[in-house]
């Protein structure tokens, strides 16, 4: 989500450095979101009164007028009770009086509790396992403290919409909250005066006349949905019917008229089909292609990523960018709890890193924004992406915009940079399509353990270091060159106690006095490591991180012609590219060494004598394992 939010821009000269640090869009993002969880802190992540039953339907049919802040209707839930129930509790804030619950055509009594829940009472016990139904009537005006209800004009014309992250879905229909349970299908039908258009989740079903003159208009997705994510927005909207993808799935777009004349705003909305094709080649297939995809304009400013329809308040690329990434990253794989956002806010800020690469920057560009970005994030020594249970009352961690946005996303691409382009692509496809994942909730272990079966790597003692630990790495990097032979020398100092070392690959170009380059990848596991690397043209200069392959700060290169390279120890053996065509480079080794290739079904397929490299032309594509200095590595050939 990307939100500007023009009531709360004190919030952003709080920390002058943020403000400074990041666009208006990031900050309203922030603002907004920050104003929407301070006030629900206190319902946590889980309801334990609504563990005891699977929410798989609901059916809203409400009444709204957008020049009046306040909604009537009812919520028919269906929902299968996983253990005996005499009671069931909803998520719904007291200030929303129930008049009514019926069941199989009684009324049953009910309790709105001060806890912002309803309890409603059956006359006998509901066995378990067996779909049921009921229906809440209710009205109100839903409390504008939060911001997840609310309305204004546009050219006069009065607009009404909704913004529920992350527990604001309460505040205007009674549901179920809990990060642990997502609604299978979802109807939506809303009566408002007839000149008005209401844009939604999922597909058009209908619009019908009533005979009363008003407009009943009627939404429908079947995906699973987070409550969080069910939205609308009504105003006198222009409707704009396409087409996009191959094959083709609908683009509906629902924009004020004033947008629609707007030739900029037009450009960079029909540009949504650009970043959705390159979004399909790295992430996988649009995960809603049975419905849509589009955006329905609201006032909150910046964006939010409403299931299938993302509410937006700007219409910079960079905010499409991030708004249409969530739909992978937020929507069909949803952070089963807040601690966790950086899956989902993290990502979609991978997501822009993607579309500034590969469409809307040059290379100098990109290299420029990466910086920033580092920058940014080692503006500060400490703080953790992840949000520790101890911080859950501190809205400033749970959205941070340098540890959650910022360096969540720097995380996906240093898992990037780990990996190879190719195995991580694959991956992060993998990682969403997986049958107890796709559309459900879930956790930085639920990433880790989707990684290692994509992957053989296990991300354990990464996630340690970069995601619930605190701080960076700074480097000092020593090197000298006798002959042919490299030695460097890798030590590290830590910004922040809570991590001892950062184990990572280290990315070093090597620039020849003629201008000739070679790339080392250092497999950096203690401190104070040494490497040996054979070089076989005079040696000019070396950088580190030449392309910000990952975070750190103040790190320096040094040419040391006092490093005794007696001192070589510990010299870790590994391998790359991975993936590799057609040579596998191995590095550490003190002398030749006997290697061993397996097949993945553990067939010996090639073996030999290597001290730099090996020929791995004849393989074919796959999985395989190299057995070389008593030491077992994974590899692709592509």
């Amino acid at each position: 989500m990307k939100n500007i939010y023009l009531v709360l821009l004190s919030v952003f000269f709080i920390n002058s450095l943020e403000a400074q640090s990041i666009n208006l869009e990031k900050k309203g993002l922030i603002a907004k979101e920050m104003k929407s969880f301070s006030a629900k802190m206190e319902a946590g992540n889980i309801n334990n009164n609504t563990l005891n039953y699977d929410l798989q339907y609901q059916r809203m049919d409400v009444t709204v007028d957008p020049a009046f802040l306040q909604i009537s209707g009812s919520v028919t839930s269906h929902f299968k009770p996983s253990q005996s129930l005499n009671a069931i509790y909803f998520d719904l804030n007291n200030n929303m009086p129930v008049s009514q619950v019926t069941y199989h055509g009684q009324s049953l009594n009910f309790q709105q509790l001060s806890t912002k829940e309803l309890k409603i009472n059956f006359t006998s016990s509901l066995p378990a396992n067996v779909l049921d139904s009921l229906t809440i009537q209710y009205s109100g005006v839903p409390s504008a403290s939060n911001g997840a209800f609310f309305n204004g004009t546009q050219n006069g014309n009065a607009v009404l919409s909704t913004l529920n992250e992350p527990y604001g879905a309460q505040d205007w229909f009674p549901t179920k909250q809990s990060l642990n349970d997502k609604i299978e299908r979802f109807d939506i039908k809303v009566t408002t005066p007839s000149q008005y258009n209401v844009a939604a989740n999922g597909k058009l079903m209908s619009e019908n006349i009533l005979p009363n003159g008003q407009k009943l208009t009627f939404w429908r997705t079947q995906y699973p949905t987070a409550a969080y994510l069910i939205a609308f927005s009504i105003t006198n909207f222009v409707k704009i019917n396409d087409t996009m993808g191959n094959p083709p799935f609908p683009f509906v777009n629902y924009v004020f008229p004033s947008t629609s004349l707007n030739t900029s705003s037009m450009i960079n909305i029909d540009w949504t089909k650009t970043v959705m094709n390159t979004f399909e080649t790295y992430f996988g297939a649009y995960p809603f292609r049975n419905e849509k995809y589009g955006h329905m304009e609201f006032q909150a400013g910046g964006g939010m990523e409403h299931q299938t329809m993302s509410s937006m308040g700007a219409w910079s690329k960079d905010l499409i960018a991030h708004e249409l990434a969530h739909q992978w990253f937020g929507d069909k794989v949803t952070c089963g709890l807040w601690n966790d956002i950086w899956l989902n806010e993290g990502f979609a800020t991978f997501g822009e890193h993607v579309a500034n690469e590969k469409l809307l920057m040059t290379n100098s560009q990109f290299l420029s924004y990466l910086l920033n970005q580092k920058n940014y994030i080692t503006s500060s020594p400490g703080g953790s992406v992840y949000v520790p249970d101890s911080s859950l009352g501190n809205i400033n961690a749970i959205f941070n915009s340098r540890l959650s946005y910022a360096k969540g996303g720097y995380v996906v691409r240093m898992i990037k940079w780990i990996l190879g382009d190719t195995v991580f692509y694959q991956a992060l496809k993998d990682y969403h399509a997986r049958p107890n994942l796709a559309y459900n909730y879930v956790k930085t272990a639920d990433l880790n353990a989707s990684l290692l079966q994509s992957t053989g790597k296990d991300f354990t003692e990464f996630f340690n270091d970069w995601v619930y630990g605190q701080g960076y790495p700074m480097y000092d990097i020593r090197w000298k060159q006798v002959g042919n032979q490299l030695t460097v020398k890798a030590s590290q100092t830590q910004s922040h106690p809570s991590v001892s070392f950062f184990e990572m690959p280290l990315p070093i170009k090597v620039t020849g006095t003629s201008g000739q380059t070679a790339y080392l990848v250092l497999n950096n596991t203690a401190n104070n490591q040494y490497f040996t690397e054979n070089i076989t043209f005079p040696i000019s200069s070396i950088q580190f991180n030449y392309d910000y392959q990952m975070i750190e700060n103040n790190s320096t290169v040094t040419q040391d012609n006092n490093l005794n390279v007696k001192e070589v120890k510990n010299t870790e053996v590994h391998i790359y590219p991975i993936p590799a065509k057609n040579e596998l480079f191995v590095s550490g080794l003190r002398k030749e060494a006997e290697f061993k290739i397996y097949s993945s079904d553990a067939r010996l397929i090639k073996s030999g004598i290597t001290n730099q490299k090996v020929d791995i032309s004849s393989l074919e594509k796959g999985v395989y394992f190299i057995v070389i200095d008593y030491k077992n590595f994974k590899f692709i050939k592509e």
